[in-house]
């Protein structure tokens, strides 16, 4: 995301992936759509369920995933057996090291940190479920208390809703604070601001 020309962002879906993950930070990437291209990027192209119950169409499976330039990882319930998915984790891997740009929420840094990718960076996840992410990486320096924590290209977010904190931060990073103010303004939406101020821990 340079804010200079269209990059595209793959958001991986799988079964039983929660919904608000992917769509908080989906409607706030969607206001950059002269910059950004979004592509559901599924195990097969397709319907793939979540933990909702509703199903989202994926544009591309993974074997057929066009290049990328940025990755939303999501969590959900399913990250529980998805975290022993090795075709998963070998793609993130490769996708991970060629972007530009990686993001997740919720026990989605689970899948990132089992993919050996947030080794050595500090990283956050979803409180109610942190004692297990950590086990999924075990050389990831974890923040507890923690919003969300950007290190280097890398950004994770808490639970569910901070994924929406996560994705203004880096807007007003990449574009302007201004503009991150506006686009949660039309959202009416009370940005959470301070990265370290995590109501959940």
């Amino acid at each position: 995301m340079s804010g200079r020309s269209v990059d595209t962002i793959g958001v991986v879906l799988f079964e039983r992936f929660e919904l608000l993950d992917v769509f908080g930070p989906v409607e706030i990437l969607g206001h950059l759509k002269n910059a950004l291209r979004i592509v559901m990027v599924g195990p097969a192209a397709g319907l793939v369920a979540s933990a909702q119950g509703q199903a989202v169409v994926a544009e591309s499976g993974r074997d057929d995933c066009p290049p990328l330039d940025g990755l939303l990882v999501p969590g959900g319930i399913g990250t529980r057996t998805e975290v022993d998915d090795a075709s998963l984790l070998a793609w993130l891997r490769e996708r991970a090291k060629a972007a530009s740009l990686v993001m997740s929420v919720c026990t989605g840094a689970a899948l990132l940190a089992r993919a050996g990718v947030l080794d050595g960076r500090r990283a956050t996840s979803n409180k109610r479920a942190f004692d297990w992410v950590v086990e999924q990486g075990p050389a990831v320096e974890w923040v507890r208390r923690a919003r969300w924590v950007h290190d280097g290209h890398f950004w994770t977010s808490s639970g569910i809703s901070a994924g929406i904190d996560m994705t203004l931060a880096l807007v007003a990073e990449r574009f302007g604070r201004d503009f991150a103010e506006q686009v949660s303004r039309r959202l009416e939406y009370t940005w959470h601001r301070d990265a370290a101020d995590d109501p959940f821990v």
